[in-house]
């Protein structure tokens, strides 16, 4: 048995996916790239509120769905040390 990649569900060996949900969001989450001019603003210089804002506009000005949007961003704040600000779900 292996495992989904996205949300790690044992799958059988011949699969690589458990659903074609699961595939898309996977290569979608791969495909989000957020730049740290962004992330930087979004969390240094903006209230909680203009950061839902905001990432909605971005999600929207890109094409992303919003939830993996604020998945990406909650990985990468705690790569870049914003550990204590969370993005709100």
């Amino acid at each position: 048995m292996s495992h989904c990649p996205f949300c790690k569900k044992k799958i059988a060996m011949s699969k690589a996916f458990c659903s074609r949900s699961c595939k898309e969001n996977y290569f979608q989450l791969i495909a989000i790239q957020v730049p740290k001019p962004f992330l930087k603003r979004i969390f240094v210089f903006c209230t909680p509120e203009q950061r839902d804002v905001e990432i909605e506009n971005f999600a929207s000005r890109h094409g992303w769905r919003l939830d993996l949007l604020k998945n990406k961003i909650a990985e990468l704040a705690v790569d870049a040390g914003y550990k204590d600000m969370k993005v709100n779900s």
